[in-house]
């Protein structure tokens, strides 16, 4: 029972000191997002393993709703089409899946946020330096110190733990509060 507790005590330490240091960045993602969202731009999400499963996440809480009943937010996981994944993966190599699909769906204003609970996936950071390149906002949910991702980020959300699980439970949550801050602000009435 000892590391149930010492497990959820955690999570709401690290969540406390995110909320803390980083609630200004975040606010900066949800102006940056909802901007270009006005603008008729959309979101592109990006990661591995778990992370890929919060971009569905992210994604879909977008295009479906939050908690308003509103028209869709544009937003795409580059995490979903095994075709896509699989033929850029075998042809080109894995460090590439998400800089091909940068370049074939990344238009400039568009948002890009890539997830790393190490701040150093090399797929991701090839996709965010693609991304800048072509005029694309880059956010990166990082964790640990950011590592080389950060530098390619307009907005870094640093989670600083590395402590990938507690990570990803925060990367979620920040996940959340954007998409509830984006639906408010795109939407306000």
């Amino acid at each position: 029972m000892n590391f149930i507790k010492e497990s959820l005590m955690e999570s709401a330490e690290l969540k406390r000191k995110v909320a803390e240091t980083m609630a200004g960045d975040i606010q900066k993602a949800i102006d940056l997002i909802s901007d270009a969202i006005k603008s008729g731009k959309k979101v592109l999400l990006m990661g591995n393993g778990g992370s890929a499963a919060d971009t569905q996440h992210i994604a879909g809480e977008l295009v479906g709703r939050f908690k308003k009943e509103r028209k869709a937010i544009p937003a795409i996981s580059l995490s979903t089409d095994t075709s896509i994944l699989t033929a850029i993966g075998n042809d080109y190599g894995f460090e590439k899946i998400f800089e091909r699909q940068i370049e074939a769906l990344g238009n400039k204003g568009d948002v890009v946020i890539g997830i790393s609970t190490s701040g150093n996936s090399e797929n991701i950071y090839r996709a965010m330096k693609l991304a800048k390149e072509i005029g694309l906002i880059t956010i990166g949910l990082l964790g640990n110190d950011g590592g080389k991702i950060k530098e390619l980020s307009d907005i870094p959300l640093i989670v600083p733990s590395k402590n990938t699980p507690r990570v990803q439970e925060s990367h979620i949550t920040i996940g959340h509060i954007i998409c509830e801050g984006v639906e408010k602000k795109v939407y306000e009435q």
